[in-house]
């Protein structure tokens, strides 16, 4: 699919340059000096796109991803390997897609070192279409800011994950847990019962996995409020 867009982009630029080439010898006759000019532009613009397209872009990609596939093989289930050579490839092919991989694969095994302001910024680097997955990059920023004590800033990108996920039940709610953590440290008990009562009004399906339902959270809640 891949090299059929590529082909796709190639024709296309291929085709303009014709089009422009077309349209500038028809004009030869009236103006041979300002032809001249013109097709010798146009063939130097036509021989940089072509040359970028042939020469730099195909193999700068195809190199970006097989940089990323050969630390995927060599540095499997070890973190510190692993962050050292994904952050040289997010480094070098800074912008790419293989290079935004690797910042997310470098910000996850930084995390899981503990580097955690190191990983904050490398994930910082990935950007996707997919809702999922961004919301879940953005969790993780949270949870490298909750480690640094920064709640705030955990906050804001908790916020931003809700916002990403789009009402996904399985997002959403554990999100809003995490939130309800941070507001109980901070003693803001009413916006931690805030987050409580959007889970249970929102993902009454959702479950805690610890033996209590979301009302003794609500509860909880309300007995510190009353204090």
């Amino acid at each position: 699919m891949a090299s059929q867009n590529q082909q796709q982009q190639d024709e296309t630029a291929i085709d303009k340059m014709n089009s422009h080439l077309t349209s500038a010898g028809e004009k030869v006759a009236n103006n041979k000096k300002i032809i001249f000019w013109g097709v010798g532009a146009i063939l130097v613009v036509a021989c940089f796109a072509l040359s970028y397209i042939f020469i730099y872009r195909n193999p700068h990609v195809k190199d970006s991803f097989e940089a990323y596939n050969k630390v995927e093989t060599e540095a499997l289930a070890n973190d510190s390997l692993a962050a050292v050579k994904y952050k040289e490839v997010a480094d070098k092919y800074k912008g790419d897609t293989a290079g935004k991989l690797a910042a997310l694969s470098a910000g996850e095994a930084l995390y899981n070192e503990g580097k955690y302001e190191e990983a904050a910024e490398y994930l910082k680097r990935f950007s996707s279409k997919d809702e999922v997955l961004e919301a879940n990059v953005l969790v993780l920023i949270g949870d490298c800011y909750v480690n640094l004590k920064k709640y705030d800033e955990a906050l804001d990108y908790y916020q931003k994950s809700v916002r990403k996920a789009n009402s996904n039940p399985q997002i959403v709610p554990r999100v809003l847990l995490k939130e309800a953590n941070i507001y109980d440290e901070q003693k803001k008990y009413d916006m931690a019962l805030g987050c409580y009562e959007q889970i249970k009004s929102g993902y009454p399906e959702f479950r805690l996995g610890n033996g209590l339902d979301i009302d003794a959270y609500i509860e909880r809640e309300n007995a510190r409020l009353a204090k």
